[in-house]
């Protein structure tokens, strides 16, 4: 069970459990901030027009397949 929950994935992706914590980390921190920015667009439409766009777009290009 602690295998599985804890690091069957990370192997899968090919990352000790802990490179695997900082990637997630790291994701979860442009996630933030991408959503920050898109929150500011929403209310000064001309505050960061593709910031947003740039990150999400950035971040699928590093997963994208990984693993695979």
């Amino acid at each position: 069970m602690f295998h599985r929950i804890f690091i069957e994935h990370p192997e899968s992706v090919e990352e000790s459990y802990f490179e695997h914590m900082a990637f997630a980390l790291r994701f979860a921190g442009l996630l933030g901030f991408a959503c920050g920015a898109a929150l500011l667009h929403a209310f000064i439409p001309a505050a960061c027009e593709k910031t947003a766009s740039k990150i999400i777009a950035k971040l699928y290009a590093r997963t994208h397949n990984r693993g695979n």
